[in-house]
């Protein structure tokens, strides 16, 4: 097992990742900027190392320093969590090539998926099923663009090939919409991705938003793991998740878990990763692949018991996967709230100082944050403070118990969306389950 590692990111998922190492008896090396030097993983660490004021780009975006933390603190890998470099190929390259361990991919995987355009190509080859678009990525002649999209079928969407976190992307509904469309997502993808590469798709009227948690080790083994359903969503930002995705049945699970698994020995696969798929008419269609740990990888740790950091961890340091397909257990359901620091009215980031905080317990709760009486919420960052995990032998008792959990939790000093959480747990559509990715979004402009 490595003996001691950096964990290149901050808040939740930094304190997630340092209690597995702790379990697992690794030493941690937190990395922060001045403005996080009171999170709680910073004070938990064996050692801490400042790399650079607030901003992203000088801190947890700064390659250069967080390679010498590594250096000088004797560590053998870095860990990028989710968001910030964990996906970024010239990281996960740099780390190696310094001698260290990259907690993820590798870099040629993490280019491939990363480029929208080459992962369909690469999805197609193993035979995953893909929404009808382009196939490849779409030029100026807009007349050949015009017969593109006929052939598809309007309405089709527009999306930047470096895109994600549901930016560079654009609907049109016809011709007149289609050349707008194309200037205005090359506009956004150029100024958002430093590159304006875009290509086409069919627009789905109804889908559901669900993906596929797969390990894979340098040994072969893969596994994927049951479905997680993310559809309610605004701004194309997911808000609640659950899993097992309610509707679906255990062979397309399987149908579809088998096309991941043979994806990933395809392109030779390493660590977590996430498949993404719109779901629409008992058929799923490839949208993109997260080469990381997710933001909702604990729903399916509480109905699998599987600690998805740990077999990272392990996966990293030359193990192979201890369980086998055959293996992996589904029981009970579970949902995950994302808490954000943000106003409920309009949605714009509330940081501030937390005057008081309570964390709400019992049976099935888990609670995932850094946050604590006193601790101030930077405005730097994402305003995600807190994730809520509630698990139940049925779905219905994982709704009840994250209502309940929703009014016992208490976060003073600043706003947040725990209302939001609580109007969704008590939505009637919700509740029956299945709701398509626009449903919230249509529900909060009523």
């Amino acid at each position: 097992m490595l003996n001691k590692i950096v964990i290149a990111n901050r808040g939740e998922i930094a304190l997630r990742i340092l209690r597995t190492c702790k379990e697992l008896g690794i030493k941690t090396v937190a990395v922060h900027s001045t403005a996080d030097r009171d999170l709680k993983h910073v004070l938990l660490a064996d050692e801490a190392i400042c790399i650079g004021p607030p901003p992203s780009i000088k801190s947890y975006l700064n390659i250069p320093a967080i390679i010498s933390a590594a250096e000088i603190t004797c560590s053998v890998a870095i860990h990028p969590g989710y968001g910030f470099l964990s996906e970024n190929a010239d990281f996960a390259e740099q780390v190696e090539r310094s001698g260290f361990i990259f907690i993820g991919p590798r870099a040629e995987t993490i280019m491939l998926m990363g480029n929208k355009i080459s992962a369909i190509s690469a999805m197609k080859r193993a035979g995953v099923p893909c929404i009808p678009g382009s196939d490849g990525s779409i030029g100026e002649d807009m007349d050949k663009n015009f017969a593109i999209a006929n052939h598809i079928g309007y309405p089709v969407i527009i999306k930047a090939s470096s895109g994600g976190g549901g930016r560079g992307m654009r609907v049109a509904r016809s011709n007149k919409e289609l050349d707008f469309s194309i200037r205005m997502t090359r506009s956004e993808a150029k100024a958002a991705f430093s590159n304006d590469v875009v290509y086409m798709e069919k627009y789905l009227e109804n889908p559901r938003h669900i993906e596929i948690q797969v390990l894979a080790d340098d040994q072969g083994n893969v596994l994927y793991f049951p479905e997680r359903d993310c559809s309610i969503q605004r701004r194309h930002q997911k808000v609640v998740e659950e899993a097992p995705a309610p509707g679906i049945s255990k062979e397309l699970r399987c149908f579809i878990g088998e096309y991941c698994t043979k994806a990933c020995m395809e392109i030779g696969y390493r660590g977590a990763g996430t498949f993404e798929f719109l779901y629409e008419n008992g058929e799923f269609f490839f949208i993109e692949m997260n080469t990381r740990i997710q933001v909702e990888h604990p729903i399916t740790e509480m109905i699998t018991g599987v600690d998805l950091i740990k077999e990272q961890l392990r996966i990293a340091s030359g193990q192979s996967i201890f369980l086998k397909q055959d293996e992996v257990r589904e029981y009970g359901h579970a949902i995950e709230c994302r808490i954000n620091a943000e106003d409920p009215i309009n949605f714009l980031p509330s940081p501030g100082k937390i005057t008081a905080f309570h964390a709400p317990g019992g049976f099935g709760v888990r609670w995932e944050s850094h946050i604590y009486t006193g601790y101030s919420v930077p405005p730097y960052y994402d305003s995600m403070i807190g994730k809520l995990i509630c698990f139940g032998e049925t779905r219905d008792v994982a709704i009840a118990r994250m209502k309940n959990a929703l009014t016992e939790l208490i976060i003073d000093g600043i706003k947040t969306n725990i209302d939001l959480h609580l109007k969704i747990m008590n939505d009637e559509n919700f509740q029956r389950g299945g709701t398509n990715i626009y449903y919230l979004e249509k529900k909060l402009s009523l």
